[in-house]
């Protein structure tokens, strides 16, 4: 029981390695903006920052559903024991599956914001702003997409199991750190990218 579980300490040491890569995409942002703040202060004001704010947003309050799952997974309650309009009785498999649609949604507005801003003239390949904007959020955005392929992956496990047991808590649980290791990588991007000017 004092032996820590070894899923649990796996995946906090690549969320480690992680947490470098995405220090090395932030010191590339804040490097080019060093370097040219004339190119930020032209490009920046382009940026839809209430929208922005508003899928940031969803990111978070999609932590919150990913961890009230988790507290059901703890409990063993894999899915729900009442109807489906009763959260109280939702299980870990609910909870997720709004985690899922939340971060669908976070997704779909990346992509919508990365549509307006390339009709904006601001790609990838236009200058060292769009280059570090869409390298940032773009990797972001991978690994959002990665987190929805795990949520997929623990809900179609919960269908297959006839006992909610410990070793299926296991997984959610490190879901749920990779996924709140996105959002608090999203809130620095967020932060770093939209309020500071």
């Amino acid at each position: 029981m004092t032996r820590p579980n070894m899923a649990a300490v796996g995946t906090i040491v690549w969320l480690s390695s992680e947490l470098m890569f995405f220090a090395g995409l932030f010191a590339i942002f804040f490097t080019l903006r060093a370097v040219r703040p004339d190119l930020w202060a032209m490009e920046t004001p382009k940026l839809n920052v209430p929208f922005a704010t508003v899928n940031t947003l969803i990111l978070v309050i999609s932590s919150v559903w990913c961890q009230i799952g988790v507290h059901r997974a703890e409990q063993g309650r894999g899915s729900r024991i009442g109807g489906i309009f009763d959260l109280r009785g939702w299980g870990m498999r609910e909870w997720y599956v709004l985690t899922y649609i939340f971060g669908g949604i976070f997704v779909a507005g990346q992509v919508f914001e990365y549509a307006e801003l390339t009709m904006h003239g601001v790609t990838l390949y236009s200058n060292a702003y769009g280059s570090a904007f869409y390298m940032t959020t773009g990797f972001h955005a991978i690994h959002v997409a990665g987190g929805l392929v795990a949520f997929l992956l623990i809900i179609g496990r919960s269908f297959t199991a006839r006992t909610y047991t410990h070793r299926q808590a296991t997984g959610a649980i490190v879901t749920s750190y990779y996924w709140h290791f996105v959002d608090v990588v999203w809130i620095a991007l967020w932060a770093t990218i939209y309020l500071l000017r």
